[in-house]
Formats: structure tokens, sequence, C-alpha cells
């Protein structure tokens, strides 16, 4: 034993000896094997558990030794999070109060970081556990990311709300109080509301008059950049052969926001038909994408690509989950509170305003259809919905007008017999007189005609905004499609004609005949009628919109000069009538000039027996209603001011036009 020990002591100051002179390390390496080797045999004289020095000499030097040559090795295996993928409740709770705790969220980024390096706690010798420890290291990665992008898309929109709120002082419809203020102070007039504070003007929150103050808005940039921070550390962290990136996730949740957040912009309400105006929305899109496009960059976010699909789908009757979008809101709007309205008389189409405008009324609410049917809005409108979204608003409008025209061809078939006659004696004025009365529904034709001339309208105008919008957007696509229709003439085949004027449609262009409305009224068939019957049930529609335009004048309707319209819409008459007649004798591949000039010979005869008529009750209107064959004329193209001559004296219209601006006068003037 005494041996033992003195070759053990021998053996460990010879060691100690080569290790302090720094002798090469791979000989102290091979002679810290030969030792083990030679201790390790069976029957070994010297055994390391009777000597423990021997064996911690050992070891430093296979310590030492791995911090000259192995130091990378040495730093990945004591740095080793590996057997963390067992402890996953631990990692997932401290990672959730990291999130609570501002000053550490740009280190978030390690939790999934550490899930790129679970796949270390592998073995060779338990491939079963492979598939297990890829499976819970792919979620809890996901989970980590989908996390953080919720709490940073939480904070962008959060931002985004504060930045629409400034934007929105900047608003047109909050200088009216300003520009009073200045006025009533250059008049040395007191103000009318001494109580009422006085309202901040925008840029009043930049200034600080003390540092510690700290807004709400600086608490979000805070947070976000500390977000951001994180956020951008990588750009993809690869765990188990899956490449997962950052900013996708936070692309997606995002996505879903942004369109919850700019549909609620429209702050639509279906019990009230409320909604804001499409100026107001679009100024607040435009601040969303202003500060995503700027904010981009910092978080390794293509903002661009982001901002087109979000945009791209509203424009769309429904987004990617199934959820409105602005399109069907401003669609549906319009076409039941708008243009229902209209129809119901209390909103008046105003061509000289190019607007719709609402009519005051005692008792009722103060909605003004002028602040949302003006061109601005027309043009804010398609900016929102872009072509696809005006395409479907015209599908939609169109299918209100095929509605109508379908109940119009049921009134026709009703009075079939009379209008057959009617059209066969328009040259005999007494045998025309005698027929007329027997004419059923005459009031019904009229209110139908008046509500497809108010959805053409209205149609027309958003085509304008269209137009305005496409031609700022796309110049170079406006020249051609516009040189395109104006090489359309009366020779060129109908079907050539038809696609030049869907893509002048498209562009918002206007059209001597409106393919939208030959494609919609094509679907429209008679149950069991041929084409030929079809065709004379439009003419005899012609027959009876004429002969009952003299009921208009015993209507209580005035003419507002102003607004160059008539009370009740009867104006928007001559848009249908055009309308309708171009696209109807499209389909039936009939001449559209020979059929408006018929219709203009029996309205004028129609409107001319009215100077016969003894009672004055039924002719009251009866310059009024004249001037809706110069209207007739002015909106078709087809149709001339000499054609007109011929068959309604010129002399009538002045007359008309006089005795329509004395009675405006008289109205105005104030009764003693």
């Amino acid at each position: 034993m005494e041996q033992l020990r003195g070759l053990a002591q021998r053996h460990t100051t010879v060691i100690q000896r080569y290790h302090v002179q720094y002798l090469a390390r791979f000989d102290a390496l091979v002679l810290s094997d030969v030792i083990q080797a030679y201790t390790s045999v069976a029957k070994a004289p010297l055994q390391l558990r009777e000597a423990p020095d021997l064996g911690r000499v050992m070891n430093l030097i296979i310590f030492h030794t791995r911090l000259l040559d192995g130091l990378g090795e040495l730093l990945a295996e004591t740095s080793d999070l590996s057997a963390l993928c067992f402890y996953v409740r631990s990692l997932e709770r401290l990672f959730g109060q990291a999130l609570e705790e501002p000053a550490v969220l740009r280190y978030t980024i390690a939790f999934p970081l550490t899930c790129a390096r679970f796949d270390r706690a592998t073995h060779p010798m338990c491939p079963e556990e492979y598939p297990h420890l890829q499976v819970g290291a792919v979620g809890l990665c996901r989970g980590f990311l989908e996390q953080l992008a919720r709490q940073a898309s939480i904070c962008i929109m959060d931002t985004c709300a504060e930045q629409c709120k400034l934007s929105e002082q900047l608003l047109p419809k909050h200088c009216a109080a300003t520009i009073s203020k200045a006025r009533n102070k250059k008049a040395h007039k007191q103000s009318a509301r001494k109580g009422e504070p006085e309202r901040d003007k925008p840029g009043a929150e930049s200034q600080r008059k003390d540092r510690s103050l700290v807004t709400n808005l600086d608490k979000l940039h805070v947070v976000l950049t500390e977000l951001a921070l994180s956020l951008a550390h990588v750009g993809s962290i690869t765990v188990f052969e899956h490449v997962l990136a950052p900013p996708e996730f936070l692309s997606s949740q995002l996505e879903a926001r942004i369109s919850r957040a700019i549909l609620g912009l429209a702050r639509h309400s279906s019990a009230t038909q409320e909604v804001a105006r499409p100026s107001e929305v679009l100024a607040g899109l435009r601040t969303y994408e202003g500060f995503l496009v700027a904010l981009g960059p910092r978080l390794g976010l293509d903002a661009g690509r982001l901002v087109r699909s979000v945009l791209l789908q509203q424009t769309q009757p429904l987004d990617v989950r199934g959820e409105q979008t602005l399109t069907t809101v401003y669609t549906n709007w319009y076409l039941e509170a708008l243009l229902r309205q209209a129809s119901m008389g209390s909103i008046v189409l105003s061509p000289a305003m190019e607007a719709f405008m609402s009519l005051p009324r005692e008792g009722e609410g103060s909605f003004s259809a002028q602040e949302f049917s003006d061109i601005t809005e027309m043009r804010a409108l398609a900016e929102l919905l872009g072509p696809y979204g005006m395409k479907f608003l015209s599908d939609n409008l169109m299918w209100h007008v095929t509605s109508q025209v379908g109940e119009l061809k049921k009134l026709v078939n009703e009075n079939m017999d009379v209008l057959v006659q009617i059209r066969s004696n328009f040259y005999n004025p007494e045998h025309m007189a005698a027929l007329t009365p027997r004419l059923t529904s005459a009031d019904n034709v009229l209110k139908r005609m008046t509500i497809i001339g108010e959805i053409l309208s209205f149609r027309a105008m958003a085509q304008q905004g269209l137009r305005e919008v496409f031609s700022s957007h796309c110049p170079f696509l406006m020249g051609p499609i516009e040189c395109l229709k104006d090489v359309v003439t009366p020779d060129t085949d109908i079907k050539v004609t038809l696609s030049i004027f869907e893509l002048a449609t498209a562009a918002g262009l206007p059209c001597d005949i409106d393919p939208a409305l030959v494609a919609a009224l094509s679907s429209l068939k008679s149950d069991g009628s041929s084409q030929e019957e079809d065709y004379k049930a439009a003419c005899l529609l012609l027959v009876f919109i004429a002969v009952a335009l003299p009921l208009l004048a015993s209507q209580p309707v005035t003419y507002n000069i102003e607004m160059d319209a008539f009370s009740n819409n009867s104006h928007c008459l001559a848009k249908g009538i055009i309308q309708v007649s171009a696209a109807l004798f499209t389909i039936y591949s009939k001449n559209i000039e020979v059929h408006l000039k018929e219709f203009l010979l029996l309205a004028s005869m129609s409107l001319l027996q009215l100077g016969q008529e003894p009672d004055r009750l039924y002719t009251k209107n009866r310059e009024a209603i004249s001037l809706l064959l110069l209207r007739i004329v002015e909106e078709s193209s087809f149709l001339t001011a000499d054609m007109l001559e011929t068959c309604f004296p010129y002399v009538l219209l002045r007359n008309a036009y006089r005795e329509v601006h004395r009675e405006a006068l008289l109205s105005k003037a104030p009764t003693h």
C-alpha cells in the first residue's frame, strides 16, 4: 500500500510539473489518457477512488486544455439551454412576465431563439424522442412569436388611432369655428357663447411646459420602440428544419386588425343608418397608411405589400375572414339610405350642384345628403372602393334598375291593347284624347321610371368620381381609352362597340350605350315570350311614358331654379328614358334614334294637348313640365334641338322658362 501511494504521488508530481511548465497540450492529454487506461484495467495496482487528487488534476488538465483549444465548444456546452424543453410551463410563465415589463420587451426575442436550440436535446440512441421534441419546440416558438406579434400589433393600432385623432383635427369641418371667431373679431362682435371653452388648435399637443409630462402617445412610442428592437433582431428562426419569420407573424396579425380598424373608421350603424363621409374615412385611411409605411423598415416589415393587400380586400364584398368591407357597407348605405329617401321625395337630385340635396322637413333629423353625394365625396368613394368596388356598386344599382324595368313590363302588358291603339292613332289627337284615360297605373309608370332615373343619375355621379381618380392615378391609360372610345361610330359592329364601351365604363367614361345596363336587361326575359314580343313591349313602354307625362302637370310639384330640379325628381325621367331606351333597342338590334324620335313626337303631342285643357288644375305646372322635353334632348346624343323644334316650337320653351322664373321670384318676394 505504501508503494502504491508513493507511485500515485510521483505520478501527480510529474503531471503537475508538466502542467506548470506548460508542456505540449497534446502530450498532457495523452499522458492523462494513459494514466486513466492504466488505472482502469482489472487488478490495477492504482485505483482512482483511492487517489482523488490525481482525478482532480486530470480534470483540471482537460478543462484548461479546452479553454485553450475548444473555447467555442465549451461556451456552447455551458450556455446550452436545450434542457428547458422539459420545462415548458416555467418558460411560458417567464415569457408572460417579460411581456408585462416594458424595460425587458427588447429581450423577449430570446425566448423564441431558445426554442431553436432544443434540437441539442436529442440523442441518436433515442430517435423516438425526436418527433415529440420537434412538435413541442415548433409549437412553443410559434406561440411566443404570435404573442409578440399580437402585443406589437395592438400597440401599432393604438398608435395609429392616436395619429388618426390628430389628423381628424385638420379636417375642413373643424375650421368653421376658427373662421367664425376670426370674422367676429374683425367685425368687433362679441361671441354669442361666452361660456363655451376655447378649443385647442391642432398642434397644441406638441407644446410641453414640463419635460416630465408624458402623454399616451409617448408611452405607446416607447413600448413600440422596445418591441421593434425585439422583432427586428433576426429575420428568421430555424427550429428543427422549420423556418419561422417574426415579421410574417406581425404581418398576419396586422392584416386582420387593420381591416377591422378601417371598417371602424366608417362608423356604420345598421340600426340608425348612419355612416361616416367617404372623405373622412379616406383621411383616416391615409393616416394609417403613412404611419405603417414609416414604421415598416424599423420592424423589417413590407408595409407596402401589407397595405395593398388590406386595401384590395376592401374592394371586394367580403374580406378573407368573411367579414364585411367598405364596399359592402357603402353600397348598402347608398342604396338603402340615400336612394331610398330620394325615391320617397325627401332628397332631390340637383344638376346645378351636382349632388343630391336634402329637403328640410319639420320633425326629422338634420341629415344632409349633399355631404355624402357631391363630387368630392364621389372621388373619395372611388379612392376607397377602387375599380372592383365601384363595379360591385354598379352591379347592385343595375339589379335595382332591372327589377323596376320588370315591373314596368308588367304594367305595359296590362295596358297592351290601349297602347297599341294609341301608337296607331298618334296622328289623331281626338282619338288619343279618348284613349289616354283608359290607361291604368300611369302614375306608377312615371314613379318607377323616376326611380330608375335617380339610380342612373347617382351611378353617373359615381362614374365621374371614378373617372377623375383614374385620370389622376393612370393618365397614361386614360388617354388611349378615350381615343379608342372616339373611334366608335354608328357603323361599328355592336359587339365591338359594347366591348369598347365596357372598357370605357370601367375607367369611368360616359357612353351613349351603357354596357352594364345592356347586360343587366339582357337577362330580363319574359316567361314564354319571344324576342319580337319583348321588342314590342319596349316600344309600347316608351308610348306609355310619353302619354303619361301630362299627368305631372297636375301634381303638386315645384321647380327650383337654384337647384335646376323638380321637387319630386321628375327631371330624372330624362336620364332614365334615354339610358333604358338605348339599352333595350341595342339588345333587340333596332335603331335607337328612330324610336327616340317617335317618343319625342308622342310626348310633344301629349304636352301640346294640355293647352286645350279647360280645367286649370290639370295644367298648373304645364310650363315646368314642358322643360322635360328639352332636358331629354340634352341628355341624349341621338336627339338634337332641331328634332325637337319640328314637333315642339322653341317659343313655348322660352315662355316656359320665363314663367318658371317669374313664379320663383314671386314665391321669394316678401308678403305684406
